[in-house]
């Protein structure tokens, strides 16, 4: 490795002597239009970032995260890992983020997400990077947005992926040109696993009384609805957060852009839909998943309304299935995870009882409204201990 020395007296102001061009302005943009979402093409995200323990724990604590495996270090190597691992919803943050400026920036609206699945763990050290493959568009027509599908994941340094997922993105069009159905093929490495094999450490070992007995697997009741108590209200902390998991969107954090826009997602700035789901998890957390060993992925995620600050936030849980897990001391649940806003969840259920969880984009089909304070729903899986380890 060469050492570069350069000159570093001091020098004269030039502002003033060089004549100003208005002939030569560019003003870049970022983001994509829906020409540009070509199938087959690969986008390697800028940038990257390195995960450092000071932001790991500040994350789980803002967005409230219970389980003290993302919070207590002696209770993670107890637990087989060789540090403190990041949540699970933060990884998910900063891989869908690195892409926002390659894929989203130019977005109307994030439309869902799909077969999300952590592959493996993420510790402090760790630097992330993203890509992209977009695997289909759908041209509604001139003067329309189009709904773009694509495939992110995110690789450590050692090149090995961490996450992976699908999501739609509602993108406008760049002009009137019709737009052809040709596909290419990348030559850029994508190695998203239709079944891939998720691999993560774990001991077994008792948890010393740092987790309650009504979070584990025997609790998990298939049709039990859980009410989440405490509420979250956000508050202008959304816009610091949006970047820190590497968001780049204008959306969540420049006013005269949001108040710019027409439309329901027009106003003051939109919370970044992974920090409202992220409030969401660790809402439930101490209820449901304090005692989980591993987030195995989430799907079929819609947020249904936009979140701003002032909102106060609450979530729902219901039990789905349960089934046995890898080992007889790990069992497999499946929830649904509801979210709200500014009206509690007991008010909600006895408002909307059983309509609350039936999926928003399918009510005008069957003749029902959506429920304006509802925000978010989606299915997640997570592996719970048993009780009879501990």
């Amino acid at each position: 490795m060469s050492t570069i020395s350069i000159d570093a007296s001091p020098y004269d102001v030039l502002a003033s002597q060089v004549p100003v061009s208005l002939s030569d302005v560019d003003a870049p943009s970022y983001g994509r239009y829906l020409e540009d979402f070509v199938p087959g093409t690969v986008f390697v995200h800028p940038r990257g970032t390195t995960i450092v323990r000071g932001m790991m724990l500040a994350y789980a604590k803002t967005f409230m995260e219970a389980n003290p495996l993302y919070l207590n270090q002696a209770y993670a190597e107890r637990q087989g890992h060789p540090s403190l691992p990041a949540a699970p919803h933060l990884v998910m943050n900063v891989a869908l983020s690195l892409g926002v400026q390659n894929d989203s920036e130019k977005a109307i609206a994030n439309l869902g997400y799909y077969d999300v699945r952590f592959l493996r763990p993420v510790y402090a050290g760790d630097s992330l990077m993203g890509r992209t493959r977009v695997v289909a568009r759908r041209d509604r027509g001139v003067g329309k947005p189009g709904i773009a599908t694509v495939e992110t994941l995110a690789v450590n340094q050692r090149d090995e992926v961490v996450v992976q997922y699908r999501r739609k993105i509602f993108v406008p069009r760049r002009g009137a040109e019709p737009i052809g159905d040709h596909e290419v093929v990348s030559d850029v490495p994508f190695p998203f696993e239709a079944s891939p094999t998720l691999s993560f450490p774990w001991s077994g070992a008792a948890s010393d009384g740092l987790t309650l007995d009504t979070t584990r697997f025997e609790a998990m009741r298939p049709g039990r609805i859980v009410l989440h108590a405490n509420g979250r209200t956000v508050t202008d902390e959304h816009v610091q957060w949006t970047y820190r998991v590497m968001n780049t969107h204008p959306l969540h954090y420049d006013r005269l852009y949001s108040t710019a826009r027409s439309g329901p997602m027009s106003g003051e700035p939109i919370v970044y839909g992974g920090l409202v789901f992220a409030w969401l998890l660790g809402l439930s957390s101490r209820d449901i998943s304090e005692n989980a060993a591993w987030e195995l992925g989430w799907h079929n995620g819609y947020h249904t309304q936009p979140t701003y600050a002032g909102d106060t936030l609450y979530a729902i849980s219901r039990i789905l299935a349960v089934d046995d897990g890898p080992t007889p001391a790990l069992g497999k649940v499946r929830l649904q995870l509801i979210g709200l806003k500014n009206l509690n969840p007991r008010a909600a259920l006895d408002t909307h009882g059983a309509d609350l969880f039936l999926q928003e984009n399918e009510k005008r089909s069957i003749g029902l409204a959506k429920i304006e304070e509802k925000i978010f729903e989606i299915e997640r899986e997570i592996l719970v201990v048993r009780g009879d380890t501990a």
